[in-house]
């Protein structure tokens, strides 16, 4: 086995680091996006009433459809409909951006509903624009308190984006298939792969705790272990 090891995986490591850095080109992207997208969806929910409709239209119908169909609808049906995306990177980027940016609407929303009514109103008592309460009080609590889930949205991005190969994106599960159907020895690539997005998304948990620990001391808040 370690002869196969040093064989498929070893000689093959350049090939897989290649499919990593698209694999994170992609899902940094992909979840950049979703916060933007999510933010928006979230702010239009809740403080614009004539088109809130059309916003929980939005988040449900990007939580509720699988990833694998929105992969494959992004990437057929838009090009054909609105002209984009280009490449199937760009379909990928959108398609895993949609979905997650359904759940974080949600997980925004959370938040900024649970931040206490007081808080404010004492913003509008000393003067401050509601966009002012919006940035300097209710965004920096929002974030610092709904930073594990946050967090575990971004993991589910890093999985999710294993199925981005249906379309044919080279990323790290499309190179380490590709070496599978040349040697047709799964066992050493394919347990290899999985500890490489294991060993990933472990360590974005880990750098992501330290620097949320740290706003949260910062910001008077008790961090959590």
């Amino acid at each position: 086995m370690w002869d196969n090891f040093n064989r498929l995986v070893l000689a093959n490591l350049h090939t897989l680091g290649v499919g990593l850095s698209v694999t994170g080109y992609v899902c940094f992207c992909a979840f950049a996006l979703a916060v933007v997208l999510g933010a928006i969806a979230c702010l239009v929910r809740l403080y614009v009433p004539f088109v809130r409709i059309v916003a929980i239209g939005y988040i449900e119908f990007c939580r509720a459809t699988p990833i694998f169909v929105q992969l494959l609808w992004v990437n057929y049906v838009w090009p054909e409909v609105f002209g984009f995306p280009k490449s199937v990177v760009g379909a990928g980027i959108i398609a895993l951006a949609l979905q997650s940016s359904g759940y974080l609407a949600e997980t925004f929303r959370s938040g900024i509903e649970g931040l206490p009514r007081g808080q404010r109103e004492a913003g509008l008592a000393v003067g401050m624009s509601h966009i002012q309460i919006l940035r300097r009080i209710v965004t920096p609590q929002v974030l610092l308190v709904m930073a594990p889930s946050i967090v575990n949205q971004m993991t589910v991005v890093i999985k999710s984006s294993t199925l981005v190969s249906v379309i044919a994106i080279p990323d790290l599960m499309y190179e380490a298939l590709k070496l599978v159907n040349t040697w047709f020895e799964p066992i050493e690539i394919l347990t290899s792969t999985a500890l490489i997005y294991v060993l990933t998304i472990f360590l974005i948990s880990i750098l992501a705790k330290r620097v949320s620990d740290r706003f949260r001391n910062k910001f008077g808040l008790a961090a959590h272990a």
